[in-house]
């Protein structure tokens, strides 16, 4: 077979691989804390939250809590919440959260260790699929790395991964969503950065879904909002967008971030503590707000280089305080969004491949549910790349894989087969027909990473892993043109909205 021949058959694969591992896989067989160590991390958040309190400035949310019986103190603008307060309103808080795609073939179940990986970030440069430089991200790029990460089955959920640099604060957020939504059939989540602005994307939402009443029963978006500004005080604009969300019934995430070192602790289990008091805070105010409102705790706690004072991602420690941010979850019952796959590397190279796989495989096998940044980032956040994408689902295939684990029954244990094979078989199992029954169900293919032999690699042009992905990432963006929109619905969406992405974009050039 040619290398020419060859291909076309990769690219194909990069569309349709093997989902040996399907999204929503029990996690959880890693657990950083023992026991009464969870116990001791919600005791000292607690104790936190009484003793120290959060800043919130004057406004309806400090009312609200007064209201409850936290402690106000107007002169330091602090805010002290009850051990008992807390503890109560934890148990309003919703435990059975479901995230939903536009078609239900991808909707995310949350609860429970249920594992899922998907992208994110708010980056403002693409490395361009064709140069190879960096370049301002644009709406564009939210459509194309939509419509690629629609095609990849490792890659569960489509979180806004770019910020498009190309249109402006008023028009920003609702076309961010219409980009997104319009390029995947999966979860849509994004940012919002006005209050007045929710409605607009609710509207949104509502006109893709046919009415108010279809939308708000399986919202397909939701909002990631950074409510906290660490250490333990509420972002006054944010929480106003939060409170604007919730009453609107748009699910959201929770995002707490402390840096360890800066915004935190430099002692990891101090950086998890206050992250955890952070989000114990926001909860217990949108359960105020409107109880059991589907949320995820954010608690997604980032490391910092002391010895340079820049925030890093791809670090050992990184892995831990996500990986035991998803224990504390699992003791309040609730899901959460948290960190992984980030990398310093400024380019999808061997580095950005370790640090990626380190971090995604320890915060799923933790069982984290759901897991962003894990496609795509590349330079502590800042950047994304087109192939990263295809090279992350590969990486995000292995994982789901480890998450699996191994099925241990009477048949696996193969007692009968391994004698079979040892007295009266060839003395080998290929061909068996348990090898044959198990080859695409017991193992994972990569679709982009290089298993062949030398030879054929040279015959195919010896092509580095990246330079694959850049090949299949073309591919998929020169022939899916998903019409996940139809182009009547599309019509109502433009008469009632400032949309900016162009509608011939979203056809096959002729």
């Amino acid at each position: 077979m040619t290398a020419t021949d060859r291909r076309p058959r990769r690219e194909r694969a990069a569309r349709k691989p093997a989902n040996v591992s399907p999204p929503g896989l029990e996690g959880g067989r890693y657990k950083p804390l023992a026991d009464e160590d969870v116990q001791r991390i919600h005791q000292a958040a607690l104790t936190v939250l009484e003793r120290t309190g959060v800043e919130i400035m004057e406004s309806e949310c400090r009312s609200i809590l007064a209201a409850a019986g936290a402690r106000v103190d107007a002169a330091r603008n602090r805010v002290y919440f009850p051990p008992g307060l807390i503890e109560a309103l934890l148990k309003l808080a919703n435990r059975d959260v479901v995230l939903y795609s536009r078609d239900g073939q991808a909707d995310l179940h949350l609860r429970g260790k249920r594992v899922h990986l998907g992208t994110g970030g708010a980056a403002v440069l693409v490395v361009d699929l064709e140069t190879g430089l960096a370049r301002p991200a644009g709406l564009r790029d939210l459509y194309d790395i939509g419509r690629l990460v629609d095609t990849l089955a490792n890659i569960h959920f489509y979180l806004r991964p770019v910020v498009a640099r190309d249109v402006g604060n008023a028009d920003l957020d609702l076309n961010t969503f219409y980009a997104c939504l319009a390029a995947t059939h999966k979860h849509v989540m994004g940012g919002c950065y006005y209050a007045g602005k929710v409605a607009e994307i609710k509207a949104l939402g509502a006109l893709l879904a046919g009415g108010e009443e279809a939308f708000l029963k399986r919202p397909c978006l939701s909002l990631n909002l950074g409510y906290m500004i660490s250490p333990l005080r509420f972002a006054a604009e944010t929480v106003e967008t939060l409170t604007a969300a919730v009453r609107a019934g748009l699910p959201v995430a929770l995002v707490s971030a402390p840096l360890s070192g800066a915004t935190a602790p430099a002692a990891l289990a101090g950086t998890l503590v206050q992250s955890i008091a952070e989000e114990l805070a926001g909860i217990a105010y949108v359960q105020l707000v409107r109880p059991g409102h589907p949320l995820l705790m954010g608690s997604m706690p980032l490391v910092t280089d002391l010895r340079t004072g820049n925030m890093i991602g791809g670090a050992a420690e990184l892995a831990l305080m996500n990986a035991a941010a998803a224990q504390m979850c699992h003791f309040y019952g609730l899901p959460i969004y948290n960190s992984c796959g980030i990398t310093e590397s400024k380019v999808p190279d061997a580095q950005a491949g370790f640090e990626k796989g380190l971090t995604t495989a320890v915060t799923a096998l933790a069982g984290a549910q759901y897991n962003h940044h894990a496609a795509g980032m590349l330079e502590s956040l800042l950047a994304v790349a087109y192939e990263n994408y295809l090279i992350d689902d590969d990486i995000g295939g292995q994982v789901m894989r480890l998450v699996r684990g191994l099925e241990v029954s009477e048949a696996a244990l193969s007692v009968d087969v391994i004698h079979e094979i040892c007295t009266d078989g060839p003395g080998h199992y290929l061909g068996h027909a348990q090898t044959l029954a198990l080859m695409n169900s017991e193992y994972h293919y990569p679709h982009t990473a290089d298993r062949d032999t030398r030879t054929n690699w040279e015959a195919a042009g010896s092509l580095d892993m990246r330079e694959r992905a850049r090949r299949q990432a073309r591919a998929v963006l020169r022939s899916h043109f998903p019409e996940i929109i139809p182009a009547g619905l599309d019509r109502q969406v433009r008469d009632q909205f400032n949309i900016l992405l162009p509608p011939e974009v979203m056809r096959p050039p002729l």
